[in-house]
C-alpha cells in the first residue's frame, strides 16, 4: 500500500505569487545584455529593471488536505493499482494534475464528512467519469458506443444508472451519506433530460462502519499477498447550532497487524474515547492547525507539542496546516509536504 499526500494545507489556505520568467525569456535577456553596448557596465538595478519587464506572476497553490491510497490489486479501470482518494478536497482537479493523474485514474473515494474542503471535488469526479465512455472496460461494454445521456434517457437506465463496475466506488459511513447527497445533489443533477439523477447515478455506494442492525461492516483491499481492512473511526469535529458533526477517519489494519490511523478532522488532539486507536497505531496522519487564531475544531500545534504523549508524537505525520509548522527536531515523525508518499507495511 502506498499513501501519497496530494494536499496538506488547511481549508482556507492560499498560495503565494512569485515573479518568474521562462527559460526562453531568460536566454533572450542574457543574449541581449551580453551583446548590447548599452548594457556594458550597467548597474544591477538597470539589469533588474530589464528582467522585470519580461516577468510574469506565477501562483504556487496550496491544496487542501486529501490523500491518495494505492493498493496492489486489480483496479476497476482494467489495470492496477486500485486508487482510492481519502476525501476529495475543495477541487481535486489540480491536486491530481500535480501528480500526473486525472479522474480517469481514480477507482474510488472515501468521504469522512461533508465539509467543502473534503467533498468539493465530488462534482468533478462524478461528471467526468460519467461522461467518459472509456472510464472502465465495463463502461465501454455497457454503453456500446451510445452517448451516456441517450443511454440513460432512451433506455430508462436512470432507475439504476450505470452498473457498479462502470463508475467510481464511494466508501462512506451511513451517517455521512445523506448530508453528502444534500450537499452535492444540485451540482450533480445536471444530465439534461434525465429525471431522478442522484449520487447513485455517478457512484457505486458502499456503506461501511456501524450499520442500522448494529453490525460493523468493513472493507478489505487486497494488497499483493496481504490485505488491508478499512474501518471507519468516529471522532467529534464540530458542534454547531446544538448539533454535532462527526468526522469518520479510517483505521487501516494490515493482515500482518501493522496499523495506519487517519483520523481526518478532529476537534481536539485526542478524544479520550479514541486513545486506544492512537496507541495501537504504528503510523498516524494527524491534522495540525497552525493559525494564530485557533478555531477549536482542529488540534492546534501547541496542543500537539505540549500535551500529546511523546510515544504518540513520534508516530505522527502532521498536515492540515496554514503556515509550515516549526517544531523541535525529532518530536514528531515528520511534517508532510504535498507529494510526499510512504509505502506500507
Amino acid at each position: 500500500m502506498k499513501i501519497t499526500a496530494i494536499g496538506v494545507n488547511s481549508a482556507f489556505a492560499t498560495g503565494d505569487y512569485e515573479d518568474v520568467i521562462s527559460t526562453k525569456q531568460a536566454c533572450e535577456i542574457a543574449f541581449k545584455i551580453a551583446n548590447s553596448p548599452e548594457f556594458k557596465g550597467a548597474s544591477k538595478n538597470v539589469i533588474e529593471s530589464v528582467i522585470k519587464k519580461f516577468g510574469e506572476l506565477f501562483y504556487r497553490p496550496r491544496w487542501q488536505s486529501n490523500f491518495l491510497i494505492e493498493f496492489d490489486m486489480p483496479s476497476k479501470r482494467g489495470d492496477g493499482p486500485y486508487r482510492l482518494l481519502v476525501d476529495i478536497g475543495g477541487d481535486i482537479r489540480h491536486a491530481l494534475k500535480g501528480i500526473g493523474l486525472s479522474s480517469a485514474d481514480i477507482d474510488g473515494v472515501y468521504i469522512s464528512h461533508p465539509h467543502n474542503d473534503h467533498i468539493g471535488g465530488m462534482e468533478y469526479l462524478g461528471l467526468t467519469t460519467l461522461f467518459n465512455p472509456y472510464y472502465t472496460p465495463a463502461k465501454k461494454e455497457w454503453l456500446r458506443d451510445q452517448f451516456i445521456a441517450d443511454k440513460l434517457f432512451l433506455e430508462q437506465e436512470w432507475w439504476s444508472g450505470p452498473p457498479g463496475n462502470a463508475k467510481p466506488d464511494i466508501f462512506i459511513h451511513r451517517k455521512v451519506l445523506e448530508p453528502l447527497k444534500r450537499a452535492v445533489g444540485p451540482g450533480l443533477d445536471t444530465v439534461q433530460g434525465v429525471p431522478d439523477v442522484s449520487l447513485d447515478t455517478y457512484f457505486d455506494i458502499h456503506l461501511i462502519g456501524k450499520q442500522e442492525n448494529g453490525q460493523t461492516r468493513t472493507q478489505v483491499f487486497q494488497d499483493g499477498e496481504g490485505g488491508w481492512t478499512v474501518t471507519p473511526i468516529f471522532a467529534m469535529h464540530v458542534i454547531s447550532s446544538s448539533e454535532e458533526m462527526a468526522s469518520y477517519g479510517i483505521s487501516l489494519q494490515h493482515s500482518t497487524g501493522y496499523n495506519v490511523l487517519m483520523p481526518t478532522d478532529t476537534q481536539h488532539m485526542m478524544q479520550k474515547q479514541l486513545e486506544s486507536h492512537y496507541k495501537r497505531a504504528n503510523r498516524i496522519y494527524m491534522d495540525c492547525e497552525t493559525s494564530d487564531y485557533p478555531s477549536g475544531v482542529h488540534p492546534h500545534l501547541s496542543d500537539l507539542m505540549y500535551h500529546l504523549q511523546p510515544e504518540i508524537q513520534k508516530k505522527c505525520l502532521l498536515y492540515h496546516y496554514d503556515s509550515y509548522p516549526k517544531v523541535p527536531e525529532g518530536m514528531f515523525l515528520g511534517i508532510l509536504k504535498a507529494g510526499d508518499s510512504h509505502n506500507y507495511p
